[in-house]
Formats: structure tokens, C-alpha cells, sequence
């Protein structure tokens, strides 16, 4: 049995963002009285607030996106990777001209 997917009228999510502004009680809370999930009235809120709500399967290669630090610190570890990559390949240039050496 396929389930059906539930639309809500922009009316409907407006007053229900509200709700949960004015009422001060935690998001959870309302949106179960509501009747409704939490992530949804988390991205109703959002997109009220001018925010753009994209799942992981609105991304063109489905990977959720990274943090600016993330990042950060995923570039700095690939220049340490490609340092010691390069140091490597350094070190065996010097071995083979050493090994590739004829003895006179």
C-alpha cells in the first residue's frame, strides 16, 4: 500500500509557524500537536524566515554540503597529503638515479 503524500495550504503554514513563535513551547511540541513532523515545521519555519530548505535528495550528487570549516580543515589536510605525497616521490627520484648508477 503506497502511502500519500500530505499537502498543507501556504495559510496553514504560515499561522502554524506562528503558532509555534508566539507560544514560546518547543518546536517538538508543537508540531506533534499539530499533527505533524518536526523536521517539516523546522523547514516551514525556515523558508518563513526567507531561508531556501534543501534535503540531500534536492543536492545535484547527493551529498549534504559541507561547513566553510569543514572545509577548512578537509583542504588543510589534503595540502599535508600532498606535501608528504610529493616528499615521497622526491625520495625515489634520488633513489633511482642512485640505483640506476653504473659502477666504474
Amino acid at each position: 500500500m503506497a502511502k500519500t503524500r500530505r499537502e498543507f495550504a501556504p495559510e496553514f503554514k504560515r499561522e502554524t509557524v506562528a503558532l509555534l513563535e508566539s507560544s514560546g513551547r518547543p518546536l517538538s511540541q508543537v508540531a506533534m500537536e499539530i499533527g505533524i513532523s518536526s523536521s517539516m515545521l523546522r523547514a516551514w519555519r525556515k523558508v518563513m524566515d526567507g531561508g531556501v530548505v534543501r534535503s540531500r535528495a534536492t543536492q545535484p550528487n547527493g551529498v549534504a554540503p559541507t561547513l566553510p570549516a569543514d572545509q577548512a580543515a578537509e583542504i588543510s589536510r589534503l595540502k599535508r597529503e600532498l606535501d608528504r605525497t610529493r616528499m615521497e616521490r622526491d625520495v625515489l627520484k634520488k633513489a633511482i638515479g642512485i640505483f640506476a648508477e653504473v659502477p666504474r
